[in-house]
């Protein structure tokens, strides 16, 4: 049996980066991205929809994300899917699948970006997503 867990997006910010910082003191960062499909619908007119998609970035590509990056910009993203759960303040069960970055390039006009090798992100072992803010 063979199992494939990869995903590659392109699409642009919704909002600006959130970064937060694990209690180990490991950064994670939240991209919110809006990844745009074009098709033809049955009369042939061309329609747009877009997928939302939350993206964690975790160690310093999770610091550069989010000092260089803020809602509007483009940005391509290699990773893979990853599932959480918790309980929310009321206590009920919440789940979500997103994306855990591996790669983000930075597609937008580089105003002042630095030459930053933004390749796989450490941090493995934080990959269950706890996080430090109060908030999830």
């Amino acid at each position: 049996m063979a199992d494939l867990n990869k995903v590659f997006l392109i699409g642009n910010l919704t909002r600006d980066p959130e970064l937060r910082y694990t209690p180990q003191g490991s950064a994670v960062a939240t991209l919110r991205i809006a990844a745009n499909r074009r098709f033809r619908d049955k009369s042939g007119e061309i329609k747009k929809d877009a997928c939302f998609v939350n993206v964690v970035v975790w160690g310093n590509l999770a610091e550069v994300c989010n000092q260089y990056l803020q809602k509007g910009k483009s940005v391509f993203v290699e990773g893979n899917l990853q599932s959480r759960s918790w309980q929310d303040q009321e206590g009920k069960n919440r789940s979500t699948i997103e994306v855990r970055a591996e790669r983000v390039q930075f597609l937008s006009p580089r105003e002042s970006v630095p030459e930053v090798d933004l390749g796989p992100s450490p941090a493995e072992e934080e990959s269950t997503g706890e996080i430090s803010s109060g908030e999830n």
